[in-house]
């Protein structure tokens, strides 16, 4: 056997994009739509991982943690009600912690409708190193935290920091979490095959993350306007062969500042008006899916 397949990890079977069944959403509409608002909570000195810094900085990181905590007093609500406001409910990436530390952010998002995934404990808390008990430890502790806090099951799945272990995958299936949002192959939904269960992921996207855009493409935020818009039109173009999937991965302390907000709003007014968008959360558009995909993977 080839050395190449032989390091195939065998997530999912390989599909090219052309000639697949065609996906239909809801309504004739060509891409459904989700955003992704990472609600988080980070650490100002967090315990050391060995395999990577929480902060570039040595801890405690005051800027570093100032600049996040301002998605928890103050950009978390900005970029929700112009969310609300233009009918985008939000699928939550979470910190379960936050349920603890800052629950009213929680509670301000549960009363919207959103839905909950869970996206560790920390953010400032990775899987690396870790060991099958404490793996389960962080599932467990999601869920129960979630549950107990918002009356939702977790379905979802964004791994704290996108860090992982090579059982992540089986053992958050193995819980009866059924959505993965931590691979990025694909414009439409994928099973995984998984040791137990059916696991689907859903596209997630760094190309179009808000931290990508102005972390590392450095935009402005018009330009990172624009490209949601780009990246809306060409996915609701080809969803009419199939229907697509766009993510709108957004962090609050970074679209919520008073100087990207508008931009921002120009974009989902663009999308509610423009007549070809499923507007869904994701456990919708992974049911939606299923249920035109048939049964387990």
């Amino acid at each position: 056997m080839p050395e190449q397949q032989l390091a195939d990890p065998g997530l999912y079977d390989y599909a090219p994009y052309r000639g697949r069944p065609k996906l239909e959403w809801p309504g004739g509409k060509t891409c459904a739509v989700w955003v992704a608002p990472n609600l988080e909570f980070y650490e100002l000195d967090p315990p050391q991982n060995p395999h990577r810094k929480s902060w570039t900085k040595p801890h405690p990181d005051i800027v570093g943690y100032g600049h996040r905590d301002h998605a928890n007093r103050v950009s978390h609500w900005r970029m929700a009600d112009v969310m609300s406001r233009h009918g985008f409910p939000g699928s939550v990436s979470l910190s379960v912690a936050l349920c603890n530390h800052i629950p009213e952010v929680v509670e301000d998002a549960a009363a919207r409708g959103w839905e909950f995934f869970s996206h560790g404990i920390y953010n400032t808390r990775y899987s690396y190193g870790m060991d099958e008990a404490q793996e389960r430890a962080i599932i467990e502790d999601s869920i129960r935290t979630v549950r107990d806090a918002t009356g939702q099951t977790i379905r979802g799945w964004l791994a704290p920091a996108l860090t992982h272990t090579p059982r992540t995958l089986d053992l958050i299936s193995e819980y009866g979490i059924d959505y993965t949002c931590d691979l990025y192959h694909d414009d439409q939904p994928t099973d995984i095959r998984v040791k137990n269960g059916r696991l689907t992921a859903i596209p997630y996207s760094l190309e179009v993350n808000d931290h990508y855009g102005f972390f590392i493409y450095n935009m402005s935020p018009r330009e990172y306007a624009d490209t949601l818009i780009r990246q809306y039109e060409r996915l609701a173009a080809e969803g009419e062969k199939s229907g697509t999937v766009m993510c709108i991965p957004l962090h609050s302390y970074l679209i919520g500042q008073p100087h990207r907000i508008g931009p921002f709003e120009e974009v989902l007014r663009y999308i509610a008006a423009d007549g070809r968008a499923w507007i869904a959360r994701a456990g919708e558009i992974v049911d939606s899916y299923r249920a035109q995909t048939g049964g387990a993977a």
